[in-house]
């Protein structure tokens, strides 16, 4: 008999994991403890439970095998939601993973990140070239970080609620609202952090050398970029995902397919 869905979404009481600056990020596991480590990140907007759970990543990995650990980025899930723009830098982003990982004790492991888990994933598995030896980047955009979002229209939206004009800053918006729980003031935070720099990033002239399988929907605006990325990596390999745009890509069984396949080799 087939497990009802209210059991297949259940999440497990989250832990939390203290960042370096005392930021707590929430973390939740899945699998037997001796089995393989996949560390899961979630896109933009998402947290561990849309991106990985409802999607049915996490049943797919713990039945092939695997122990999961995933995270609610800071300023996503039940982790701690900041509101300014210097605890968002990629680089803190990257550093909170690595953190739980620490804290985790997990010395080996595989990644599989969406977007902006994905870019993420980027500086974690360069940084890491000794403890995560494959990795999924499905969705992964390159330039600047959130450029196409209208920073001023959203912060007078939060701030005297003037209506926002501009269709790709809307379209971020009702990303946001669809997630129970999501806080604008923060996930603006988090845009303004990313972009300070001004740099490109992921930086293709900079690219991880472990396997990399880049997997983007044949329909997503930044398909192009992401095959980029995967020329760029030495070891990269690129997947279309097929019929997906950007939102409906996590939910692809192709995509778990490929994932997975691509784990194993």
């Amino acid at each position: 008999m087939a497990a009802p869905l209210s059991e297949l979404t259940r999440m497990p009481d989250p832990k939390r994991v203290y960042a370096a600056d005392g930021t707590r990020i929430a973390t939740y596991t899945w699998g037997e403890f001796d089995d393989p480590v996949v560390v899961i990140v979630h896109g933009f907007a998402s947290n561990a439970r849309d991106n990985w759970v409802l999607t049915g990543w996490i049943r797919k990995l713990t039945l092939a095998g695997y122990r999961v650990l995933a995270i609610d980025q800071r300023g996503h899930g039940v982790s701690d939601k900041p509101h300014e723009p210097e605890s968002y830098a990629i680089r803190t982003l990257a550093a909170d993973v690595e953190t739980v990982m620490d804290q985790y004790l997990v010395e080996d492991a595989f990644y599989i990140g969406y977007s902006l888990g994905a870019r993420v994933g980027w500086e974690v598995v360069r940084d890491l070239p000794q403890r995560i030896h494959r990795a999924v980047l499905g969705g992964v955009p390159d330039g600047i970080p959130l450029e196409r979002l209208d920073i001023e229209q959203v912060r007078a939206f939060i701030e005297d609620g003037v209506p926002v004009q501009d269709s790709a800053t809307l379209n971020y918006i009702a990303l946001t609202e669809r997630v129970p729980g999501n806080d604008l003031r923060s996930l603006l935070a988090l845009a303004e952090g990313m972009r300070l720099t001004r740099t490109v990033d992921p930086d293709p002239t900079n690219a991880p050398t472990q396997p990399i399988l880049f997997a983007t929907g044949a329909k997503d605006s930044v398909i192009e970029g992401s095959r980029a990325l995967a020329d760029a990596a030495p070891n990269g390999h690129f997947f279309a995902v097929p019929d997906r745009h950007h939102f409906n890509t996590p939910g692809s069984r192709a995509f778990k397919d490929a994932a997975l396949e691509f784990l194993a080799e």
